[in-house]
């Protein structure tokens, strides 16, 4: 299992994240941030379980990306 965790109100909406990894991030149209595909948010963190491990490697390289270091990712 991989889970990826946003922190999305300290985004900058440089979209690197939608761009590497669309199947998991989109940029809201409503205020240019990224949006983590199917997560709850927890006092401004936005999580998400994904039951598969083969997504790790393309989320990882979107984290990599994110110049304010905002997403994470683990796998378990």
């Amino acid at each position: 299992m991989v889970i990826i965790t946003l922190q999305r109100d300290k985004c900058i909406g440089c979209n690197y994240c939608a761009e590497l990894d669309p199947e998991h991030f989109r940029m809201s149209k409503k205020d240019g941030k990224s949006n983590l595909l199917h997560s709850v948010d927890k006092k401004g963190f936005h999580t998400v379980r994904v039951p598969h491990d083969f997504v790790f490697e393309q989320v990882e390289i979107a984290a990599n990306a994110c110049p304010v270091r905002i997403i994470k990712v683990s796998k378990i």
